[in-house]
């Protein structure tokens, strides 16, 4: 061996962009907060990941146990999946990429739309997947950070991304803009003549509604017919309840889709994940009727933690509740919950400083939540 062979080591060959990227911090695997609590799965209240807790429809386990055809690689094209998907999402086929998670639809647009130096604009405190996955690929965040009361800065986001299309800043043009609604983690909507503000400047417009079947406002997909500059993130995750199964779908201008189908791998999406979406497309009525519960359940909750003397609760359309701890430590307040086996989030960053969120579950356990919450 050479001295030279014997002196390299093969991280090297890593992008250097990577030593200052800081990893997405997930939340602790539910079979591991079971063992780490000495309790049984059953006994734990969670209300950490905004999932639902009434799971997917009875229809979804019975075609996943029906279905026969494992084996064979699924559609490429998803065209059945999209197919469901025009009548429940009302636009084209044609304007729907399915997708892993929405997440996998977010790295696709960060990677086909920047290059190394190229931004995009993020308004946090919000997901942190958008820059998240903007720095993977080598991209700078322009931070516009939220008003007092969660909304967006509409005057800085023009200002910024004029500044960009002028060359008026120092780095890459900004092309992308993030915005969340209802946003996560405050549950705060968009109103339809901001949204419509920023999509008159030159910048594609990602639109995330994750949450939009809790939200009090229709969803803005159909918009995308209109916006040549618009796409709009769905989930599966969160109204329909197979999070576990991970899939999502982004609706898209043509010009975009046409991009897409050559971007895209082609076996992007699980068969057993198809099989779980057409199921829950095919029973609309037990998702409504879910959905509905959860938002009833998310009213009775707001008013519960509002009469705790120490939790602010912040308005919600979404399924959890963001509440500003005052006069205690909000870590503590999570820990202690924990102890009992109530599993909330914690935030400790700007923005969000001591607080906790807390995602909307079944009645009794907003009963055990509230009851440990007094009780502190």
């Amino acid at each position: 061996m050479t001295d030279t062979a014997s002196h390299f080591h093969a991280s090297r060959l890593l992008r250097d962009e990577l030593a200052v990227l800081v990893a997405y911090t997930p939340i602790v695997p539910f079979e591991v907060l079971s063992r780490r609590l000495g309790l049984p799965a059953e006994q734990i209240v969670k209300l950490d990941a905004n999932e639902n807790p009434y799971g997917p429809a009875p229809a979804v386990s019975e075609a996943l146990a029906e279905f026969s055809y494992y084996h064979i690689y699924p559609d490429p094209q998803q065209s059945e999946l999209r197919e469901a998907l025009a009548g429940y999402a009302g636009v084209p086929a044609a304007h729907i990429l399915p997708t892993h998670g929405a997440d996998e639809m977010l790295d696709y647009l960060c990677r086909l739309f920047l290059r190394p130096g190229d931004a995009i604009i993020d308004c946090p405190p919000t997901f942190g997947m958008y820059s998240f996955d903007a720095q993977l690929g080598g991209g700078r965040v322009v931070e516009i950070w939220r008003t007092a009361g969660y909304g967006i800065d509409v005057d800085a986001v023009e200002a910024a991304v004029l500044a960009s299309a002028t060359g008026q800043d120092d780095g890459g043009r900004v092309k992308l803009l993030f915005l969340t609604s209802p946003n996560n983690p405050s549950g705060t909507w968009l109103p339809d003549d901001e949204l419509a503000r920023m999509l008159a400047l030159p910048v594609m417009v990602v639109l995330d509604e994750a949450y939009v079947e809790f939200a009090d406002h229709a969803s803005r997909a159909a918009w995308v017919l209109e916006h040549d500059n618009l796409v709009v993130l769905r989930t599966f995750s969160k109204a329909a309840g197979i999070a576990g199964l991970r899939l999502g779908y982004g609706i898209c201008p043509a010009w975009l889709m046409d991009e897409l189908w050559k971007f895209k791998q082609p076996y992007n999406v699980n068969v057993a994940a198809t099989v779980a979406g057409l199921a829950s497309l095919r029973d609309l009525d037990y998702l409504h009727a879910i959905v509905a519960t959860l938002k009833a359940e998310r009213r009775r909750l707001s008013a519960l933690l509002a009469t705790i003397p120490y939790l602010l609760p912040v308005p919600s359309e979404a399924n959890f509740v963001l509440c500003h701890v005052q006069g205690r430590d909000a870590q503590h307040v999570k820990r202690a919950l924990e102890q009992q086996g109530i599993l909330v989030r914690h935030y400790k960053k700007p923005g969000l400083d001591n607080c906790i969120r807390i995602s909307v579950g079944r009645p009794e356990q907003t009963d055990r939540l509230v009851e440990a919450l007094r009780s502190l």
